[in-house]
C-alpha cells in the first residue's frame, strides 16, 4: 500500500530565504520525485521566463471564479487586483501517490487549508531584523521605501509563527535545510506513516 503524502505549508516574511530553501530541497533530494512544490493558479501575466504549468497555471478572470464557485480551491487570495489559488483536485491527487506537496502561502492561506485537510506547517524566520533588511537590501532590486514597506509586512507577519508545527531560523542555510529535511524524514517515520507504508512487512513480522 502507497504511503499517503504529507501536506506541508512552509510560511516565512520575504528575504527570510524560504524559496530558496525549498528549490534546495527539491534539487538535492527529490531524486526519487517523491517530492513537490504545488503550482497556483494565478489570474496575473506571466513574467518573462515563467512557464504556464510550471511558475503558474495562467487563467482567465473568469475562469478563476467559476473554479472558485465550484469549490475547486483549498484557499485562494486577491492580492493588488489579480487572484491567486490552490487546486483542491491538483494536492489531493499527488497526496494519494505518496508525494509530499509543499505550499508556499502565507499564515491567511494556511489558516484556510488547516480548516481542510491535515496538514504539516512551517514557519522560516530570519536569526534578526537586521540581518533580514540586509538581505532585502543585498538582492539589489528595491528602493529604499519599498524595503521600509517589505520590513513592515514582514514583522506583521511574523507574529504568527505560533500557529505553526515547526519553526526554522535560518542562520545559516546549509543547517536550516538540514532542519528542514529531517522535518519531512522524521514524518515518514511516525508510527501511522510506517503502518501505511510497511503494512506487508509489520503482518510478516507479528505473524504467530
Amino acid at each position: 500500500m502507497a504511503q499517503q503524502g504529507t501536506l506541508y505549508i512552509i510560511s516565512s516574511p520575504s528575504g527570510a530565504g524560504k524559496s530558496s530553501l525549498i528549490n534546495a530541497l527539491l534539487t538535492q533530494y527529490n531524486t526519487a520525485g517523491m517530492m513537490m512544490l504545488s503550482v497556483s493558479h494565478t489570474t496575473r501575466a506571466p513574467r518573462p521566463g515563467e512557464v504556464d504549468g510550471q511558475h503558474y497555471h495562467f487563467v482567465a478572470v473568469e475562469q478563476f471564479k467559476q473554479l472558485i464557485e465550484r469549490g475547486d480551491f483549498l484557499e485562494w487570495a486577491e492580492v493588488f487586483g489579480n487572484y491567486y489559488g490552490t487546486s483542491r483536485a491538483a494536492i489531493e491527487a499527488n497526496l494519494a501517490k505518496g508525494i509530499d506537496v509543499f505550499l508556499d502561502i502565507d499564515w491567511q492561506g494556511a489558516r484556510q487549508i488547516r480548516e481542510q485537510m491535515p496538514t504539516k506547517s512551517i514557519f522560516i524566520l530570519p536569526p534578526s531584523r537586521e540581518e533580514l533588511e540586509c538581505r532585502l537590501i543585498g538582492r539589489g532590486q528595491d528602493s529604499a521605501e519599498i524595503i521600509k514597506g517589505r520590513m513592515e509586512k514582514a514583522i506583521a507577519e511574523m507574529v504568527h509563527y505560533d500557529e505553526y508545527d515547526y519553526v526554522i531560523i535560518n542562520e545559516e542555510f546549509e543547517q536550516a535545510l538540514f532542519q528542514l529535511r529531517a522535518i519531512l524524514e522524521s514524518q515518514r517515520l511516525t508510527l501511522a506513516s510506517q503502518q501505511q507504508a510497511q503494512q506487508d512487512l509489520l503482518q510478516r513480522l507479528l505473524a504467530e
